[in-house]
């Protein structure tokens, strides 16, 4: 299958907003939040009322309505009203029930995010490992015309040529499988950025590397417990279960039903008017199954209760373990990157040049210079990995406190 062409160059920033633009698991829980608000005046509703209409004492030997002074037409209208605050309790849990879905809704937001950056540095990793493998293939073709010179020449060796090749065929192997790498990064992007899993995405070239120090792993907790939309979620579902507590304590008392009933009655027999009659109805429902009912709603509603909050407890022990997680992976990878650009890379290159010239003078066997080439590859990959890792983790964790600003 074709990949469908790249627009315009994927920026990190451009990615997140397709993302939140786009995704539809968002849309989803939009149009739940959508539903959870409809939810709400109808919980806060009086049931609807009914309206009946009755034939009575109506004589069966022949069905007459003028026969008998009780027989009548009647119209009435039912009215059921439950205990005064239970309506507004209902209303409550709803509107907490929707509270939960907004910080759901958030808490989606930071994790789409945070997938979205997780594979656009992979993707950005791959293409510098690429491009650094072309590159040392290109190196390495030169050493093997040179190799194959000397050796043309009666001053090197076959074998000195055939590693070379050797090596090349390595790294055309290792470009194959980072090419597979990315196309299925790509697909997994794509499909976050609700875009056909084949289209291709073409990211900058080169970016500012600038990775500050962290605020330090106590302050990111107080950042998380006020921020962390996933907190949040939690603090509301305590919300919820209190609601509903409360809820099943007003179930205890009764609901009242209001009953009006206009009866209208025929002339007699003999042509004498009647009076209609007006009839009024009040009837309440009565606990008496309470222990059954009732009061085991209320023993599981306060076992919600305590289910949320232990839950909640849950979740900040894990907030605070991602945290610290991350924290170190951040700290280990920026440690590396200064390690491999200030340190080692400019040692290893230092060396492959020396290597190189040594070879050209015969002072320098071939199989060391092979090697001091193939070490600033693995160290140059390295170092790029360790930049991947280093957002990555950065990522992980602003998306864990909840806020950009993780920085001292």
């Amino acid at each position: 299958m074709l990949s469908v062409k790249a627009e315009v160059v994927l920026t990190l920033e451009s990615a997140a907003e397709t993302a939140l633009k786009n995704n539809p698991q968002l849309a989803e829980i939009n149009a739940r939040l959508l539903a959870m608000t409809a939810i709400i005046p109808q919980r806060g509703a009086l049931p609807d009322p009914e309206i009946s209409f009755n034939v009575l004492n109506l004589p069966i030997n022949s069905f007459n309505l003028a026969q008998e002074d009780m027989s009548q037409l009647q119209f009435g209208v039912t009215q059921k009203l439950p205990f005064p605050t239970k309506l507004a309790l209902r209303e409550q849990v709803a509107e907490d029930e929707k509270k939960v879905v907004i910080e759901s809704l958030q808490e989606a937001r930071l994790q789409l995010v945070n997938a979205v950056k997780q594979q656009w540095w992979s993707i950005f990793y791959l293409d510098k490992a690429l491009s650094i493998t072309d590159s040392t293939q290109v190196l390495l073709r030169q050493f093997v015309e040179i190799a194959r010179t000397k050796y043309e020449v009666g001053e090197g060796l076959q074998q000195d040529v055939l590693l070379a090749q050797l090596e090349l065929s390595k790294l055309f192997d290792q470009k194959l499988q980072w090419q597979s790498q990315r196309k299925k990064t790509v697909a997994e992007l794509n499909a976050l950025l609700n875009l056909p899993a084949n289209k291709a995405i073409e990211l900058p070239k080169n970016i500012e590397i600038n990775l500050k120090p962290l605020s330090s792993e106590d302050k990111l907790y107080k950042q998380a417990r006020q921020f962390r939309a996933l907190l949040l979620v939690g603090t509301k579902q305590i919300n919820v279960a209190q609601s509903r507590l409360k809820l099943a304590k007003e179930d205890r008392y009764p609901d009242f039903n209001l009953g009006v009933f206009y009866g209208g009655r025929v002339d007699d027999l003999n042509g004498d008017k009647r009076a209609d009659f007006l009839s009024l109805k009040v009837s309440v429902s009565v606990p008496i199954f309470a222990d059954r009912k009732q009061n085991q709603a209320i023993q599981q509603r306060k076992a919600e209760v305590m289910q949320a909050n232990y839950a909640w407890q849950d979740l900040w022990n894990q907030v605070r373990k991602d945290i610290s997680i991350a924290y170190s992976d951040y700290q280990r990878s920026t440690g590396q990157m200064v390690l491999f650009e200030k340190g080692i890379i400019p040692q290893a290159r230092q060396t492959m040049t020396s290597m190189l010239l040594g070879y050209q003078v015969n002072q320098v066997n071939f199989l060391n210079l092979l090697r001091s080439e193939i070490t600033l590859f693995n160290y140059e990959m390295q170092y790029w990995h360790s930049v991947m890792q280093a957002y990555q983790a950065l990522a992980t964790l602003t998306a864990v406190v909840g806020q950009e600003n993780v920085y001292e």
